[in-house]
């Protein structure tokens, strides 16, 4: 390997045309500047520098080295630049469900990290259910998770409207009646087979969707009915299905572990985001 203070030492002579004026370049005695060039020369077994001429140059071998030390130097700059710059070091873990990574919700995590370089905000989107597991696992910093209560230590939480809907094309509904839903373990899953069930009507999965758009698609596409987020269905082809209409209000929560510093500060914006 080649020592990158010898290199420089090179470079600098070759730059300078003097042993002496790289020597004041560096802060060096003229000795020590002629010694670094000498055990250069050894590791790579060549003269690298005619040191008759005047000014002293670079030999054949020399100047073939010579564009490789440029660079090895500027990537060892770049190297000590891009370690000394704190910005994303530390992160922040968050877990929240697909339709609360908005607009606003991404602005608010953009403001945070204009204000916080040196934090990196490692956001995972997912199911209500298994963001909690993990959450309580410590695999996140910060929750926003759908439950049908929220837990105790909660930081914030706010009530969600919930309603069945169809497609605005739907027809009258056969028996047994087709449904739109998230896969096994999905919050609001078992929540429809048991209204379904209470209105002693057959039922059977007609479409299954691993996500909140996926969901929102099969229903708009008349594939069967779903239990959903009122909030969600905005500007989509949907209609409520009046025979079941609303249902018990979920509840939208967040929390986190830490209770000061730039954790909490994060979590005071997505609180504002969720509830303006």
């Amino acid at each position: 390997m080649l020592d990158p203070r010898l290199l420089r030492s090179f470079v600098t002579i070759a730059d300078a045309g003097s042993f002496t004026r790289a020597a004041q370049h560096l802060n060096m005695t003229q000795s020590t500047i002629s010694q670094q060039l000498g055990r250069l020369e050894d590791a790579v077994g060549h003269p690298l520098v005619d040191r008759i001429a005047r000014p002293v140059r670079p030999t054949d071998a020399g100047e073939r080295l010579l564009g490789y030390a440029r660079r090895i130097l500027a990537l060892q700059q770049e190297a000590e630049t891009v370690l000394s710059d704190p910005a994303g070091t530390t992160s922040i873990r968050i877990g929240l469900p697909e339709d609360i990574v908005s607009m606003a919700m991404a602005e608010a995590f953009g403001e945070f990290a204009k204000r916080h370089r040196e934090i990196r905000l490692d956001v995972t989107a997912g199911l209500s259910r298994d963001l909690t597991r993990r959450y309580r696992g410590g695999e996140f910093d910060i929750v926003i998770v759908k439950e049908p209560a929220a837990s105790p230590d909660y930081r914030a939480t706010f009530p969600q409207a919930m309603a069945w809907f169809e497609s605005v094309k739907a027809p009258e509904w056969p028996d047994p009646v087709p449904l739109v839903a998230f896969p096994p373990g999905g919050l609001y899953r078992e929540a429809m087979f048991e209204r379904v069930e209470r209105e002693r009507r057959r039922w059977y999965i007609a479409f299954s969707g691993s996500s909140l758009h996926n969901v929102l698609v099969g229903v708009e596409a008349g594939l069967g009915l779903s239990l959903l987020p009122v909030g969600t269905t905005a500007g989509r082809q949907v209609r409520p299905y009046a025979p079941f209409g609303t249902e018990p209000s979920m509840v939208v929560s967040i929390y986190a572990w830490e209770k000061t510093g730039p954790t909490s500060e994060l979590v005071q914006h997505m609180i504002a985001t969720l509830h303006p």
